[in-house]
Formats: structure tokens, C-alpha cells, sequence
């Protein structure tokens, strides 16, 4: 009796399991998947049903959550026959079942446009009452690199270290950097040191064999990007030359400041020594030639008058008084009274009777004094 109710709930046992493994997954198990960024993925699940499996179909896929206290979120479903592409927000219109029917045995999907927070752990569960089976994938969606630039560090002299590097702004690591010299044979320098993580090679003691084109080409698992460079490495400059130079053109400019200065100085004496000389009274300036002028025309106006007074008989004896000829000369007008000529001593003045008996009128000529002025 014992022997038979083992028999009976081995036989359960065994019915209960092939139920359970009616629905099996034909797809075979993949590594982790890498793709690039902006490309599309397909992501494989196929299955096939038992005649056990009777109840309704449904197919959820899901990305897990990396962190035990985060939830699973669900990326699309069908159920009943119909098709819900719009649970996960961040893939909407991205996501899309391979098959326009799935219940045929394809559970597959197609994820486009991808992006790096597309990374993780997928999910593909099918269920049809009794059988469930589900299948999990691992996808990591990299950035190729960026167009990387090329640069030098450091003066490009003989004898001095010169490092190219090779910088990218964007790409999922690990990145890897290499160098080669595309002129020359395409051998680097003997002394080139490379760091293919870093992206760069120094050039120890540099020489003039060391110019030349060299290319860089930055890569991960995912794509590729290149950059070129020249490089001319240049004798050293001559230093001596270069300060002496600089000295002598120092002392120019020295020197037309200081010419400047000196003509500024000199205009600005100039003008102050004019404006003092014309402010300035001397006593020893000579008097203005209007008053000698003035001189001559009174003696000549006088001799006119006397002249037009005499008549021709007395004439002669006019003629007698060379002081009345004589116009004085500036010297002799500004010379002072003390030094002036006193009229000679012959000469006689003409009485007023001898004037009128010659039909002259006599002229009443006023007393001068030794200054000459009247009295």
C-alpha cells in the first residue's frame, strides 16, 4: 500500500512537470551586447508552446534595475492580443515588437536610436497558462569618439622635449590612443616615448629629423577617430640678438623723448622771455623820430615865413646866418643842450629900422633860454 501511494505522487510529480516545461525559449543564451551610440539593437526571444499551453499569451519585456530598492520598469507588452508600446516614456517611439504578431513564436524586439541610458539588463518573460518562461540579455550602448585634435605642448626647438597629444571630448571608455608618422618612413623618432591611454608621445631632445606629419587615431569598442599634425621643429632662436635688439631700441626711445623734452623747453623759454621784454620799460631807448620830423618842419616853416618878410635887397644878408640854414640832424637834436653850437659871434642880428627901410616887416621872435625853451 505504502509502495503504490509512491508510485502515485512520483507519477503527479512527473505529470506537474511536463506541464510545466511545455513553453520553452529557443533562443540561444548571448554575450553582452555593445553597440554605439544612435545605431539599433535587436534584442532575440523566441519561444515555442506546448499543447498543454492553453491559456492566454502574454509577453513582457522589462529593463531591470541595477539597485535591489529600485523597481523593474516595464519597456513593452502584449497581452490579449494587443500590442502597448508606451510604458517606458524615455523609449517611446523607439520601441517596437519584431513581429507584427507575436503569438507565432517571436518575442523579439527592436530598439533604435540608441542612447546610453539604453544600458542594462533586458528581460523577456513569456507566459501562457499553465507555462512561463522568461530570459534575460545584457546590453551596453557605447559612444564611438569624437573627432579628436592634435597639439603640441611646450616650444618645438632642437634640444628641447616636445610633446603631441591627442585630447577627444566625447566617447565611453576605455579609450585607446595611437601614434604614427605618416612622412619619412612612417618610424617615430628614437627617442618618442607614447602613452596610448594619456593620447600622448614626447620627444625627447628633440632634432630636425623629428619634423613631419604624424597622425593620432583615438578608438574603443565601438568606432574610431583621427587627427593629423605637423610638426616642424625650429633651430634656437639667437638669444644674444634678440636682447641686444631690445636695448637699442630701448635707447631710441629714450632719446626722442628727450629731444622732445628739450624742444618743449626751449619753445616754452621762447615765449616767456618775449612776454617779459615786451612788459619791460628801458630808459636808455631813444625817443620816437616823429619828434625830429616835427623839428625840421617848424625851422623850415619859420625860414618860410622869415623868407616870404624880406625883400630881395636884404637877402644877402640872410644869407650871413648859417645857423637858420641848416636843418639839425638827429644827433644833434638829441644831443643835449649843454653841447649844442652857440651861433658864431660875426654875425650881427638885423635891427627892426634897417627891416622896414628894406620894406621888411619886422617878426617879434620870442626869448629862448639856453634849453630852448621860451621865456
Amino acid at each position: 500500500m505504502e509502495l503504490s501511494t509512491a508510485r502515485l505522487c512520483f507519477t503527479m510529480l512527473g505529470l506537474l512537470a511536463g506541464l510545466a516545461s511545455g513553453l520553452e525559449i529557443t533562443s540561444t543564451g548571448q554575450q553582452p551586447m555593445e553597440k554605439a551610440k544612435g545605431q539599433s539593437v535587436k534584442l532575440d526571444c523566441q519561444f515555442a508552446l506546448a499543447p498543454e499551453d492553453s491559456g492566454p499569451l502574454d509577453i513582457e519585456w522589462s529593463l531591470l534595475a541595477s539597485d535591489n530598492q529600485k523597481e523593474d520598469k516595464v519597456v513593452i507588452l502584449y497581452s490579449g492580443d494587443r500590442t502597448y508600446e508606451d510604458y517606458y516614456e524615455p523609449m517611446v517611439g523607439r520601441v517596437h515588437f519584431n513581429s507584427p504578431d507575436p503569438k507565432k513564436g517571436d518575442a523579439s524586439i527592436n530598439l533604435t536610436g540608441l542612447k546610453p541610458t539604453d544600458s542594462g539588463t533586458y528581460q523577456c518573460k513569456v507566459k501562457k497558462a499553465p507555462g512561463i518562461r522568461s530570459r534575460k540579455m545584457q546590453l551596453i550602448v557605447m559612444e564611438r569618439p569624437s573627432k579628436p585634435r592634435c597639439y603640441t605642448e611646450g616650444p618645438t626647438e632642437e634640444g628641447k622635449d616636445i610633446v603631441l597629444r591627442c585630447t577627444t571630448s566625447e566617447g565611453t571608455k576605455p579609450m585607446k590612443y595611437s601614434w604614427e608618422k605618416t612622412s619619412d618612413g612612417n618610424l617615430l623618432p628614437a627617442s618618442a616615448v607614447m602613452d596610448p591611454v594619456g593620447g600622448t608621445i614626447n620627444v625627447r631632445n628633440a632634432s630636425a629629423v623629428a619634423s613631419g606629419t604624424y597622425r593620432c587615431v583615438a578608438s574603443n569598442r565601438v568606432g574610431r577617430e583621427e587627427c593629423t599634425l605637423y610638426l616642424k621643429v625650429t633651430p634656437p632662436p639667437n638669444t644674444a640678438g634678440i636682447v641686444a635688439g631690445s636695448i637699442i631700441a630701448v635707447l631710441l626711445i629714450l632719446i626722442i623723448i628727450a629731444i622732445i623734452l628739450f624742444c618743449f623747453c626751449r619753445i616754452r623759454n621762447k615765449k616767456k622771455y618775449e612776454k617779459e621784454i615786451c612788459n619791460e620799460i628801458r630808459e636808455d631807448v631813444p625817443p620816437p623820430k616823429s619828434r625830429a620830423s616835427t623839428a625840421r618842419s617848424f625851422t623850415v616853416g619859420s625860414q618860410r615865413s622869415s623868407l616870404g618878410s624880406m625883400s630881395p635887397s636884404n637877402l644877402h644878408e640872410y644869407a650871413l646866418k648859417p645857423q637858420y640854414d641848416k636843418i639839425p640832424s638827429s644827433e644833434e637834436y638829441e644831443r643835449p643842450p649843454s653841447h649844442v653850437p652857440l651861433p658864431p659871434a660875426s654875425a650881427t642880428r638885423m635891427a627892426g629900422p634897417n627891416i622896414s627901410r628894406m620894406g621888411g616887416i619886422p617878426v617879434m621872435i620870442p626869448a629862448q633860454n639856453r634849453d630852448g625853451s621860451i621865456v
